[in-house]
């Protein structure tokens, strides 16, 4: 029988810091995110795109089947849909089925999580800028408390002073990190700078991004669409996921590029690369820290056997 885990378990089984370590474990093992399947995208009428993510590893497949309809906020529905299917490797047996936005609202910040281990210094609080309001923003924040201290977060919205904006600082306080609204131009205080919107143009002017500080930007895996300015990314040590996905589908890379401005070389190191060591983070002193996330088939697959496990482990408790 196929286990179905809901949104609910997905949140009690696993949080951000133990999914991080399920991707670093994968990586550690071997896993090339390099030779993941490119994500198929099929544009739906009305709008809306159907995105398709395989992935394997010799114990288990998997698939995402994710929907991204830009119009259900205003139905009050999930801008992100989908299930995800896990199988078993040696037999292609189903094994369990997830809720596809709830796996992808964890899978992402850990994915952050997991950068920011290796680019974010330790050892004293930080201040967070975290841009966004919706569930990733929510997923953020959390994932950043976890894995560093935070001095103070400062929530930017679409509406600076809106209630979106106002209710994940208020969420931001009730994990004891104190915390306000602002503006773009918070930034030039900021040790770290969350981006995840569904903004198509940068958020903020890049020249105002500290040396040394980190800026991890998740909203876009579209090569025309990008949170971070041309600024910004001239002035980076730059880190992705794999180079390949980066170059396909990164619009903050890919349109400063198309500009004449950097060249394809401008990648500094891959996740993996730093998880193995190869590229001791953080980059080089007196820049800022880029990590260009577009999301890949892998860390779904990484995430969602984490959680099976878990999953399997507390059925037997």
């Amino acid at each position: 029988m196929i286990r179905q885990i809901g949104a609910a378990e997905i949140t009690a089984l696993l949080g951000p810091a133990a999914a991080a370590d399920a991707l670093a474990d994968a990586l550690r093992a071997g896993l090339d995110p390099e030779a993941c399947p490119q994500r198929s995208a099929v544009a739906v009428p009305g709008g809306g795109e159907l995105l398709l993510m395989p992935a394997a590893q010799e114990a288990y497949a998997g698939v995402k089947i994710a929907g991204v309809a830009p119009g259900n906020p205003a139905r009050g529905l999930p801008r992100i849909t989908g299930s995800y299917l896990l199988l078993d490797g040696p037999t292609l047996s189903p094994l369990a089925l997830f809720d596809g936005a709830a796996l992808t609202a964890l899978r992402t910040p850990a994915v952050s999580a997991l950068a920011l281990r290796h680019l974010a210094p330790a050892g004293r609080p930080l201040r967070l800028v975290l841009f966004g309001t919706g569930p990733q923003a929510y997923g953020h924040l959390e994932a950043a408390a976890a894995v560093r201290e935070l001095a103070e977060a400062v929530v930017v919205g679409r509406d600076p002073g809106g209630p979106g904006a106002k209710a994940l600082a208020e969420h931001a306080r009730t994990l004891g990190v104190p915390a306000r609204t602002g503006s773009a131009a918070d930034v030039a205080g900021a040790d770290l700078v969350l981006c995840c919107t569904t903004a198509r143009t940068p958020l903020f002017d890049g020249r105002l991004v500290a040396p040394g500080a980190v800026v991890v930007a998740v909203g876009s895996h579209e090569p025309d669409a990008r949170e971070t300015d041309t600024a910004l990314v001239r002035r980076s040590a730059v880190y992705v996921e794999a180079r390949s996905a980066a170059l396909r589908e990164a619009g903050d890379l890919l349109v400063p590029e198309a500009e004449g401005a950097i060249g394809p070389g401008c990648i500094t190191a891959t996740l993996a690369d730093l998880v193995a060591g190869r590229a001791p983070g953080p980059g080089p002193a007196g820049c800022p820290q880029l990590f260009k996330s577009v999301g890949m088939a892998w860390e779904d697959l990484a995430v969602a056997v984490a959680l099976y496990a878990a999953a399997g482990k507390n059925s037997e408790t």
